[in-house]
Formats: structure tokens, C-alpha cells, sequence
């Protein structure tokens, strides 16, 4: 199911006026994801950033100072689940669920101009079939695809991370599959990826390509929003019968002259009968 993140922006006076800018452009998440609220500006020691969950003050940056739920309300909702980046004021929600639905507001006061922005979030459930999408498991030599779960939209920015290297890229309709020597070593061509949806195949995989798979997406609108969303892949080798090519060859080259030996045996009896 989709996460569906609609953004208004308002502007209101302190001694100055701020611009008003509007923006309902829906980003979709997952719960479970790792959901980022990004300000767009770089803090000083003279901005003051605010958080709400609704009227509940979660987190904030004054005199270059910041909080995260000094209250007891804020501890229990989000335990330990948010991220306030300290140069800009971006608001991380980690683990996201459904109770983290509601209305988050964003305030900054920059010399004497107070500006908010309103971001309404509502996560929707995950299904057990989707919850399993997450943990890939593969035998070697076959192919295994990881889907973004969520429609992708032309603006949006994708990155695929392989044990927290990227892999993939893609911007608009442009995209970078392997940009770097270590990405080359390890999958080749063995990489294809899916610009239509933004779904990455690791065909014949080896036992190399287990490990953690993370697609990060950056939606741009008034408010940049980033989700992140992990995989599990476990590749299994194939059972390997302890023979060598040679030994295999031989066994098989024996097989058919004892094959070829009783047909001749039994064409012998019947010409004698």
C-alpha cells in the first residue's frame, strides 16, 4: 500500500512577511520506511526551527542548541524514532507506523520572519505478502528482482545501495548503473534496471551479492521528502556433489558403455533364441 504525504505551506508574520507557496503533490511511503522532512535551508545561530505532531512540540533547534521530545507525551509516541539534523533541521521519522499518522508542522523564524510548513502523513498498514518482499532468498545462478513497492514519478531522484554503496541511479530519465571501479568488480554486467518502476535484477547471482539492499527516494516538491526502504538477500548455493569435472565426465562416459553393453547382450540372446 501506498503512504500518501500531502504538503501545504503558509506564511505568517512576525515583523516581516513570508512567501506563500503551495504544494499538494502526494508522495507515497510504506510503514516500516524511514521518512525524511527536509527544511531546504542552513540553520545559524540566529534561526529558531520548530517540530509539531500536532500540537505537541517533538523537536528544535534555538541558538544553535537542539531537542528532540523533551516531553513525556512525544517520548512515548516516537521512542527513540526521530533524527534532527542539527545544520538544517530536517526531521527524520525512523521505523514509520500508523500511529505516526497525523499533522507534522514545520516552523522557522529567520530574522524575525516566521515561516510553516504543514505536512498531513498518513501511513497505511503493510500485508504479510509485502512484509515478505523485503527478504529475498535465492538459490546461485538464478535471478532475483527488488521492486520499489511505489509508483515512481519523472522529478523523483532513486538510489539503489548495495551494503551502503550505490549501485543505481536515476534522475528523470536518465540512469547510472555501476559508476565506480568496486561496483564493476563485484556485479558486471549482472545489474538491469527497470526505468519504467525503478525495479533492480541482479541476474546469475553468486554468493557475493547477499547482503543488505537499501532504495532510497528523493521526491522534490515544496518540501523534499526522502523515503528509504530495505531488502534482505540470501543467496544458496547450489549442493555441490564433491566431483570434479573429470571425475563427473568419467562417470558419465562408464554409465553409457554399461548402457551400450547390456543392449548388446540382450540383442545377442535374442539372435540366438
Amino acid at each position: 500500500m501506498n503512504v500518501l504525504i500531502w504538503i501545504t505551506l503558509c506564511g505568517s508574520c512576525v515583523q516581516g512577511a513570508a512567501g506563500v507557496d503551495e504544494d499538494r503533490a502526494p508522495v507515497s511511503v510504506t510503514e516500516g520506511n524511514s521518512v525524511t522532512l527536509h527544511t531546504d535551508v542552513t540553520t545559524n545561530q540566529q534561526d529558531r526551527i520548530k517540530w509539531y505532531f500536532g500540537k505537541t512540540l517533538i523537536a528544535q533547534i534555538t541558538g544553535g542548541q537542539s531537542k528532540i521530545c523533551t516531553g513525556v507525551q512525544c517520548k512515548e509516541r516516537f521512542r527513540d524514532r526521530l533524527e534532527l539534523d542539527h545544520q538544517t533541521g530536517s526531521l527524520t521519522i525512523m521505523n514509520i507506523n500508523l500511529s505516526d499518522s497525523g499533522e507534522y508542522t514545520l516552523q522557522i523564524i529567520s530574522r524575525s520572519i516566521l515561516s510553516e510548513k504543514i505536512v498531513h502523513v498518513s501511513v497505511c498498514g503493510v500485508s504479510g505478502e509485502q512484509d515478505e518482499m523485503k527478504r529475498k532468498s535465492v538459490k546461485e545462478g538464478e535471478s532475483v528482482t527488488l521492486h520499489p513497492g511505489v509508483g515512481r514519478k519523472a522529478n523523483d531522484l532513486m538510489t539503489w545501495y548495495c551494503n551502503g554503496i550505490v549501485i543505481v541511479e536515476i534522475t528523470g530519465d536518465q540512469s547510472k548503473i555501476c559508476s565506480d571501479a568496486d561496483c564493476k568488480d563485484r556485479f558486471g554486467d549482472r545489474l538491469k534496471l527497470d526505468h519504467q518502476t525503478g525495479s533492480l535484477t541482479i541476474m546469475n547471482t553468486t554468493n557475493t551479492d547477499s547482503g543488505e539492499y537499501k532504495l532510497q527516494i528523493r521526491s522534490s516538491s515544496s518540501i523534499v521528502v526522502t523515503s528509504l526502504k530495505g531488502f534482505s538477500v540470501y543467496i544458496t548455493a547450489v549442493p555441490d556433489s564433491g566431483l570434479s569435472p573429470g571425475a563427473v565426465a568419467g562417470i558419465c562416459v562408464a554409465l553409457l558403455l554399461v548402457v551400450c553393453g547390456v543392449g548388446g547382450v540382450l540383442a545377442k540372446r535374442k539372435g540366438e533364441n
